[in-house]
């Protein structure tokens, strides 16, 4: 018998991907489903697949699957997104959330209004900067970034003019570099002052996308460490904006904007 799934397409700064109540819904086949929803054209359409689940160390337990069906450790962008749709949907009446991940058990807060999830905060933890910057070459073009850890694996790159990167032609050979043997997500950064800077993002498992937000998170602690911002600046990506703070505690706090699309059933 065909099973049907409820799912909701939500989006943080425009990282858009399938978010299914796991709880009451348990996918066979995750990896799968994945790459079948998130095609565009053909299925749902989406950068990947978020399952809700239950958790015996936090309030909720998050999987999160790339379009390439790969499992990935963490997403800051689809966090916030669970954050408002525990909420809205009546799972949880606490505007303070314990999430489960791979990558460790992250705290979101919610900032709410006449009962709507407006914006949401994520305690990312501690980021990990590696002291020396390392070289690739692509098609014989030179690039030095740093290597980057917000739980998942990042190379932030400094450039002058952020439009004149070809990220679909860079990008998938730096994420797949000999150095990376985790494969890499990939930011090129432009700084526009000490309070803004642009971002632009492959990810690994995803390609391009509109926005990372541990992407956004990595960027603010590259450039923080080189002095390039303060500890608090605005990272404008391609589907929108995400305040990021290293706040006292040396974590990494990022802000921002959840959003729900629409909402459909799809058969398993």
């Amino acid at each position: 018998m065909t099973k049907r799934i409820h799912f909701f397409k939500m989006q943080g700064a425009g990282n858009d991907y399938i978010y299914v109540n796991a709880i009451n819904n348990p996918l066979s086949s995750p990896r799968e489903k994945a790459i079948e929803w998130s095609k565009y054209h053909f299925g749902i359409g989406s950068d990947g697949l978020v399952l809700i689940d239950k958790s015996d160390k936090a309030d909720f337990r998050m999987r999160i699957f790339n379009a390439d069906g790969s499992e990935a450790a963490m997403c800051g962008n689809a966090t916030r997104c669970i954050g408002k749709y525990v909420y809205e949907q009546g799972l949880t009446d606490n505007t303070t959330i314990t999430l489960d991940t791979l990558s460790g058990i992250k705290i979101i807060k919610l900032h709410i209004d006449n009962n709507i999830v407006k914006e949401v905060t994520v305690d990312m933890g501690i980021p990990e900067v590696e002291n020396k910057d390392i070289e690739v070459i692509v098609n014989g073009k030179n690039f030095i970034g740093t290597k980057t850890s917000i739980g998942n694996p990042h190379f932030v790159i400094f450039v002058d003019d952020i439009n004149m990167i070809d990220l679909q032609e860079v990008g998938p050979v730096i994420e797949n570099n000999p150095e990376f043997p985790d494969r890499t997500n990939v930011e090129f950064v432009e700084i526009k002052n000490k309070n803004n800077v642009r971002m632009r993002v492959w990810e690994r498992g995803s390609g391009i996308t509109m926005a990372c937000g541990t992407g956004a998170c990595a960027t603010l602690a590259v450039c923080v460490v080189k002095r390039k911002t303060g500890k608090m600046a605005v990272v404008e990506m391609d589907g929108g904006n995400l305040t990021i703070e290293w706040d006292g505690n040396n974590h990494i706090q990022m802000t921002g904007e959840a959003v729900t699309v629409f909402e459909g059933t799809i058969e398993e």
